[in-house]
Formats: structure tokens, sequence, C-alpha cells
């Protein structure tokens, strides 16, 4: 049996929180420390999850018993957080989404394949079982030739210029929280798309709060999405084919089950067990990449988190 991986977690918001607690229900990884900007943070996490706390991002990356980094910190920190823990010779998991640019995005990559070092985008949506089933079911023709996508995710915020899906500074974007989600679904079904239309509305502090969106890929095939910051959206997405579809639950993108509803016959339901919030499977992902020796996944590869980037910043573009 191969040894738990060694994590280290970057930061100490809900996100890292969240996925501490999720690693404690595998066999596959252990929170062996955690960094904060002060070390009264870092001790009040570890108090909860166990670990060695740092007062420093660099002192937790320095740490010779931590394998991999979780860089948990807001976006616009992603790339420096990412870049350092590479630097220090770790492997890396960085929340989506991935970096602010797709300038960013392409460095990270290129300075990880450089270094021989494992670093994969925390899109761990890819990763549930529900997801897993979807992609098995499509690549065994349940659905025949895929015709469309459609998909949204909208979340009421209270209207705050402090909180992060609203501060420039923290990178606030509908769009890099909200949207990356049925964006990257898309890109896992469908890959890069050829054209991209979109409107965009900004939030009252500038940042993108409302984005609609729709792919094309060259093949008839089409994406119809959209992100808002403002309001509480039915954040379901179905999956259509000539043959059928897939209906997915209200918030898709985490767990739970979906109906597939195929041409003259009964629907048919999938559900799935819950345990914890779902992020244990992509901590999974990354331990079997890691110890058998892989510096990417093949479910979530860097090239395709680089183009995922370049559409995203896009689709900012158009406020």
């Amino acid at each position: 049996m191969s040894q738990p991986l060694r994590w280290g977690v970057l930061g100490t918001g809900g996100i890292a929180r969240t996925f501490a607690g999720d690693v404690g229900l595998i066999s596959e990884g252990d929170v062996v420390a955690v960094g904060s900007r002060t070390l009264e943070a870092a001790q009040a996490f570890v108090d909860e999850f166990g670990g060695t706390p740092y007062g420093s991002y660099e002192e937790l990356c320095a740490d010779p018993n931590v394998e991999v980094v979780y860089v948990a910190t807001p976006h616009p920190m992603h790339f420096v957080n990412a870049m350092m823990a590479l630097e220090h010779g770790k492997h890396v998991l960085v929340e989506k989404a991935f970096t602010m640019t797709a300038e960013e995005a392409r460095a990270l990559v290129a300075y990880a394949r450089e270094k021989g070092l494992f670093v994969m985008e925390a899109m761990w949506t890819r990763f549930l079982p529900h997801v897993v089933q979807i992609r098995e079911l499509i690549a065994n023709g349940a659905l025949g030739d895929l015709v469309v996508f459609e998909a949204d995710h909208g979340k009421y915020f209270v209207p705050d210029a402090q909180h992060r899906l609203f501060a420039p500074e923290l990178g606030g974007s509908a769009m890099l929280d909200l949207g990356v989600y049925p964006v990257s679904f898309a890109s896992m079904l469908l890959g890069a798309p050829t054209k991209v239309l979109a409107m965009a509305e900004p939030a009252f502090t500038g940042v993108d709060g409302q984005i609609s969106m729709i792919f094309g890929y060259g093949n008839g095939v089409h994406s119809v999405m959209t992100c808002t910051s403002s309001a509480r959206s039915a954040t379901r997405a179905c999956i259509t084919g000539v043959d059928g579809r897939i209906e997915m639950d209200d918030n898709f993108y985490a767990q739970g089950g979906f109906t597939l509803i195929r041409r003259g016959e009964d629907p048919q339901r999938f559900d799935f067990p819950r345990e914890g919030r779902g992020l244990q499977y992509e901590a999974q992902e990354v331990f079997h990449c890691i110890r058998s020796g892989r510096t990417e996944s093949d479910i979530m590869p860097l090239d395709e988190s680089i183009a995922i980037m370049e559409t995203m910043e896009f689709l900012i573009s158009q406020l």
C-alpha cells in the first residue's frame, strides 16, 4: 500500500476547511500542516484538523514533511502561491479558477513541467461519482451524438463591496467563481469552443456580475450557459443527444444524481451516496497521479485548464 499523501493547506478560509474535512474521510491523504498570514489563524485551523501551524505561506511551503500544497487563497494569489510551492519542490493542487489570466496559467504550467512536478486545477466536480457515471454513459453511446449542453449557476450574494465576489482586489467575478463550473463542464464534454457569443453585465463594483454565453464547436453542437452573482438560479444542467438526454439535479456541480431519459424508454434514475462535501474525490485523484509518477491528471489536464482560462478571459472582456 502506498503511503497517504502529506498535504499542506495554504489558506484557512471556507474552502480550505471543507477540503481538510473531506481529506479526513479518506485513507489516501493526511493534512499535516497549514499556512496562514497569521499564526493565530493557522493555530485555530489545526486545532480542528490537526497538523503544524505556520504564520506565513513561505514557511508552509518550506516544510519538508509536506508533499503537496493545496492553494486555497483568493484568485489573485493563486499564481504567486502555486509558484512558491513549486519553487520549494512541492506538488500543487490549485483551487479554481486556476489563475486570474491565461498568461498566468501558461506560465504556471510551463514552470511545473520544467520542474517535473504535479499540478492540477481543483475542479472537484469532475471527480464526483455522478459525473464519472455521466462520462461513462456518454462514452458508451447512451445519448448518441451530443447536440446541446445547457447549464446555469447563479447565487445570491448580499451587495458588499468587501465581499470576494465583488471586490476587484480579491478577484471579484461571477465568471471566475460561478461561471467556471458550467464552462469547465462544457469543456469536459465538448472541448474548447471554436465560437463564443456572450453578453455581460457588471456588478455594482464594476466586476462582472452576470454573463450569458453560447459556445459553438464547429460540428453543430452548442453549449448555452449563464452565471450571475445577484440571484439564486436553478443551478441545473442538461446534456442532450440525438438518442436521449441527461437531466442533472439542482446544484449540478456538487454531489447529487441525475435522470437518463432515452427516446422511447422509461426514465432511469441514478442516485449516489453522499459523504462530506465531495472534495475528497479530487484528493484521491491527486494521490493516484502522484503515487504513479504522473505530473498531471488525464481527467483535468493542464492544457485544458489553460484553454478554460482563455475562454473565461474572453468572456470577462465582454463587459
